[in-house]
């Protein structure tokens, strides 16, 4: 394969509808992101059917945005790149049929792509000289693992949530103090104004001590036990303490076990990928573990953190340059887990 392979990637996994061209899985020449956030901030929360119709309406528009601002045309694209999942069903049929019409139109590869290893491959585009092997640690709304890369397409997963993302307990404890959606940056900002150590919420504790599982469950409701019992003895609550002192724990778990597989593994090097790698006290506190621990620890920018079409384009050339195409019978997998073919 000769170098300067230029994809076109297509991400409609949820409310971002994304179209990228990505060079060698490295260069970044446009990456188009149209968010729904405004439609679904006031219905509190992704609602899967308004998603979908609004990627419809959306998809040919960024495509031909990202073409434009690449400056190329589609007869100069070498393959095409798409989400295949994990993600609302709906949402995902929408990027991979206009992916998979483009692709027998124009006679060119596809390339299925999995949205949490398109995280991962965020990585690539903001370190260019990165290379596997590096623990990865993927915190979204919809998906917290630790994952060991050895290779390009060699994933081992360490740990993972067992019931809650972190993502998703952020965004419901913020909704419970009146925060609304999405949650991870509204409790983000207001965490900076309370006391971390004003409330001391539980980590969950798990009889195999080995284990770099997590979840999110119990803190998430701990938070709604600790609102209730100020609502029922008509006590006023500060939310900017709830605020910092959940997230403290919540962080505090992301770390730790981060830190710990590294140790595991023999590595020295932690990549962090996914939206709540935009969160900056998850930042400062993993930073600040691996330089006491001679861990280098890597975020890509926040950009490149939230869903968009240039991961996926980056991803998709690793999966190409290993031979990996698929076929016009390409379906969604809303569960699609990393790793999976």
């Amino acid at each position: 394969m000769g170098k300067n392979i230029k994809i076109l990637a297509i991400e409609s996994s949820c409310d971002e509808t994304s179209a990228a061209v990505v060079v060698d899985g490295r260069e970044v020449l446009s990456n188009i992101i149209y968010s729904q956030i405004d439609i679904h901030t006031k219905f509190g929360g992704v609602v899967p059917e308004i998603a979908s119709r609004k990627h419809i309406e959306a998809i040919s528009i960024v495509v031909d945005e990202a073409l434009k601002k690449a400056k190329l045309d589609l007869n100069d694209i070498d393959a095409i790149g798409v989400t295949y999942g994990p993600g609302l069903v709906g949402a995902l049929l929408v990027g991979l049929q206009y992916a998979k019409g483009l692709a027998y139109a124009l006679n060119k590869p596809l390339i299925g792509v999995n949205h949490i290893e398109g995280h991962i491959s965020a990585n690539f585009i903001q370190y260019k000289d990165l290379n596997p092997p590096f623990v990865c640690l993927v915190v979204s709304g919809g998906h917290t693992y630790i994952v060991y890369m050895k290779d390009h397409g060699n994933f081992e997963v360490m740990g993972q949530t067992r019931d809650d993302a972190a993502g998703e307990a952020y965004d419901k404890v913020a909704r419970s103090i009146g925060l609304g959606y999405p949650g991870g940056p509204k409790i983000d900002k207001l965490a900076k104004e309370g006391d971390e150590d004003a409330i001391k919420f539980p980590r969950a504790n798990f009889h195999d001590n080995k284990s770099l599982d997590f979840s999110f469950s119990g803190l998430k409701s701990a938070v709604l036990n600790y609102l209730n019992q100020k609502d029922m003895k008509k006590e006023d609550v500060n939310r900017a303490d709830i605020a910092a002192s959940f997230q403290k724990a919540a962080v505090s778990f992301l770390v730790d076990n981060s830190i710990k597989a590294c140790k595991l593994k023999n590595v020295n090097r932690i990549a962090v990928a996914g939206g709540v790698a935009a969160n900056t006290y998850l930042r400062k506190s993993l930073i600040d573990a691996g330089n006491v621990n001679g861990i280098d620890v890597l975020f890509p920018e926040f950009i490149l953190c939230t869903d968009n079409a240039a991961m996926i384009g980056s991803a998709a050339y690793f999966e190409y340059k290993n031979g990996k195409t698929a076929g016009m019978d390409l379906n969604a997998v809303p569960n699609l887990k990393i790793g999976e073919r």
